[in-house]
Order: C-alpha cells, then structure tokens, then sequence
C-alpha cells in the first residue's frame, strides 16, 4: 500500500516509520525541511508541499493528518480538497475534538477516519493503540496500515461512525487523569508518611505481581529512578488539561457522574498555583509516556 503521511513530528515520525518498515511505500510532508531530511534517509519518499504529497500518490489516495489538533488540521484539509475523492480515504490521527471530527467528515470529499491514537513515542518499538471512527469500508481498506502502526490487529478497532474514535480518545485521556492522581496521591501518603521509603523500590515491589501494576506504574518507578525519591528538581507544573476538560464537559451534558476524572483535571490545574508532590509526580509521569517537557524549579 502507499500511504502519505502529513506531519512528521514525534508521532508523525512514528507512524511513518512503522508502516514503511511494514514494507509499504510511504510519502511524506512535514513543515520543517530538517524533518523531510530525516525520513528521506529512512527511506521515505520526500514531498514538497501538501498538494505535491497528493499528487504524487495513485488514483485512490491513502492520507494520515500527524498534525496538531484545531486550526492544523483544517489548514491541511482546505489544501488537500482539490485532489480528493469519494474513493480517497483521510486518517485523522491527531487528538481532535469528537465534534470537530464529524464537522470534518462531512464537509470532507473523501472518507473521513479519526483516529484516537496512544501509546506516545514508546510506540516507536511496540506500537501505538488505534480507536478508529468513520465508514467501515474505509477502516477495512487502511487495515494493513493500522496492522503497522498499532501493537498489531488487536491493537486497533473500529470504534463506531464518524466522530467515535476521537470520542474514546477523549475518554481514554480522562482515565488517564484519574489513574495519574491516584498514583500520585499515594506516593504522596508514601513521601510524606512516617516511613523513610525508598519509592524506586515500592513501584518495583508493586509492578510485580500486585493488583495495581501497570503501565504507568513502570514510569514512576522510571521516574523515582532517574529523578529521587523526593523527585529532585520536577516542578508542580502539570501541563495539558484539553482532552479531559472536554471529557468532563461531555459528563455534563450526559449527566454522568465522573467525581475522579473532574478531581483530576481539578489538580492539574491548581498545578499552577501550588506545589504538591502528587502533582511533582503526574508532570514526570507525561514525560515517561509521551516525552513531554519535564517543568522544573531550576
């Protein structure tokens, strides 16, 4: 298959990787020349400008937006417009808004296909987790893409119509909020406590075997690891806040309950106010997931 990839930032670079190590033949544009330089090494095949990505791809255009959500995507969208077709299929794969992404659908002549995409740059080497909304023929034709660039075929799914992929993405990062805090919390009950705790070691203790393992339980025993028991110079800053403000605005027009996740986005944004350590702890943990900047007191 050809694919053209637009943006070829950390998670742009990724999927493009991914798929042309897959053995597909990928095109790809990015905005900085530096970028274009890089994959072409790779082996991908270098694009001038959005409309040269589209015409250098075949008849049925095969096309995944990497770029920022908002303004980005319609920028890309208005210039691909002239080259596409009803038999042309678009990958959103940014972290659109749900509505925003039907809008798009919509207004789109080719098939329009958000994709709520996790798993951050450690997706280089295991592979990202896909929720795909929009037409089915569209989601089984990009498939063998989706195999690549997903942990494999169970590491992707078709969510549902237009605008569900963003949509479980969008709930997929309230979660995320909700899990962050508690870990932090309970270091903070750790750090604080009447025990002089090795915390590296509590997190190692936990991910074998305990009930709460996981993913992120891996980054703050990474964290403790790399920064201290006390987190050394991290700042109780939590940057983001976008993706679970809009969970929560949908809990209130739903009128469902989510007391954790609205706890949580609380946190993150009383971050910029006063230090805590939970919070110390939840800006580490996003750079460990998706190498975001680590804010620091000095």
């Amino acid at each position: 298959m050809q694919l053209g990839v637009i943006g070829l930032g950390r998670m742009g670079r990724i999927v493009a990787d991914r798929v042309t190590e897959a053995g597909h033949d990928v095109v790809a544009f990015d905005v900085s020349d530096e970028a274009l330089a890089d994959a072409a090494a790779a082996g991908i095949t270098p694009a001038d400008s959005i409309p040269d990505l589209a015409e250098q791809l075949g008849e049925e255009k095969r096309i995944w937006l990497m770029v920022p959500a908002g303004d980005a995507v319609d920028a890309a969208l208005e210039e691909l417009g002239p080259y596409l077709d009803g038999d042309d299929v678009v990958v959103d794969g940014g972290n659109s808004h749900f509505e925003d992404s039907t809008r798009r659908a919509d207004e789109c002549d080719a098939a329009y296909l958000d994709c709520g995409t996790s798993g951050g740059p450690a997706g280089a080497e295991l592979g990202f987790s896909l929720m795909v909304g929009g037409p089915e023929w569209a989601y089984e034709e990009l498939e063998p893409v989706f195999d690549a660039v997903a942990t494999g075929p169970e590491g992707h799914d078709r969510m549902g119509p237009a605008g569900s992929g963003h949509y479980v993405k969008m709930v997929h990062n309230g979660v995320e909020y909700a899990l962050m805090q508690a870990y932090g919390e309970g270091f903070e009950l750790l750090h604080e406590g009447r025990y002089d705790l090795d915390l590296e070691a509590v997190a190692r203790t936990w991910n074998n075997g305990a009930v709460i393992r996981s993913w992120l339980l891996e980054l703050c025993e990474e964290a403790f690891r790399e920064e201290g028991t006390d987190l050394g110079t991290v700042a109780d800053h939590v940057a983001g806040g976008s993706t679970g403000t809009w969970t929560v605005q949908e809990s209130l027009e739903q009128e469902v309950a989510l007391p954790l996740i609205y706890g949580a986005l609380a946190e993150r944004f009383d971050s910029r106010t006063e230090a805590k350590f939970s919070r110390r702890l939840a800006n580490r943990l996003r750079y460990g997931f998706g190498r975001h900047e680590v804010r620091r007191t000095e």
